[in-house]
């Protein structure tokens, strides 16, 4: 599994676990899931206290291994003010049955001042509850506030949608965080339920590099997604075979005609007005 630089904090795993929705199946094969993520080298683990259950099944899922974990929740804007945004991440902690989060992000821009969710985070920090933090959804008039109110150096990443089907952050968003040292997190990098079939045109082409590679296609999309050394991805499996499949993708490099023919087959369009989010 290779590893990236996650903004001002460790090396992670290129091709983490996400957990939106990992609640809604079977438990015992979610958790079973992320632990066979863990054994091949997934040790980026991410939920969020808006993900319902998800927080109970990631923690009996690391039980005995939070030191393998680098682990990551979020805290909803509607709770976001300074004394909001540490209750919020006390209850996280309780709920993952742990002492200390990797990272705390802000889920999306909400009312609260940035300043205010900041404090907190930094109170969270000297208190030894959280090691870093950084935001979701965030667009680049968003960050450059941000940056105005925190600093250099503070802002450890910037988790946005990105899938082959949706490019919008590669016109300003991924250049802002690499020019400033922010690690981009890719969520639903498979699309939401909308991953290309392989009967359509861009399919077929994405279907003819993962031949030639004898790989998956998710794969392939993975490791189109992540070319970029700014950029890791958290596709979430709800089985053990998926996070295999997943895991795996954490080794193939595309070559450049193949980087070309995805560019081509998936266009990134104009950049839009807003930044696409689920």
């Amino acid at each position: 599994m290779q590893t990236r630089k996650f903004g001002n904090g460790p090396d992670v795993s290129v091709i983490g676990q996400g957990t939106w929705y990992i609640d809604r199946g079977d438990r015992k094969s979610a958790v079973a899931a992320l632990r066979r993520g863990l054994d091949l080298g997934m040790s980026h683990i991410d939920t969020a206290e808006m993900y319902g259950d998800a927080e109970p099944v990631v923690a009996e899922a690391i039980a005995g291994r939070r030191d393998e974990v680098f682990l990551v929740s979020k805290v909803l804007p509607g709770n976001a003010s300074r004394r909001g945004t540490i209750t919020a991440c006390e209850r996280s902690l309780a709920r993952l049955k742990t002492d200390r989060l990797d990272c705390y992000l802000l889920h999306w821009r909400g009312s609260y001042p940035l300043d205010e969710t900041v404090a907190a985070f930094d109170e969270l920090v000297a208190a030894g509850k959280i090691r870093r933090w950084g935001v979701s959804n965030f667009d680049t008039d968003d960050l450059n506030e941000l940056l105005a109110v925190a600093g250099k150096e503070r802002i450890a990443c910037n988790q946005v949608l990105y899938h082959l089907q949706e490019r919008a952050i590669e016109h300003a968003v991924i250049p802002w965080c690499e020019q400033h040292g922010v690690a981009v997190v890719a969520y639903s990098p498979f699309g939401h339920n909308d991953f290309p079939s392989a009967r359509s045109k861009a399919g077929e082409a994405l279907q003819a590099i993962a031949d030639a590679h004898g790989v998956s296609a998710r794969q392939v999309a993975l490791a189109f997604l992540t070319r970029r050394p700014s950029v890791l991805a958290i596709p979430k499996a709800g089985t053990p075979a998926h996070a295999a499949d997943n895991a795996a993708a954490g080794e193939l490099v595309l070559g450049d005609d193949e980087i070309t023919a995805l560019d081509r087959a998936f266009p990134r369009g104009p950049k839009p007005r807003g930044l696409p989010m689920l």
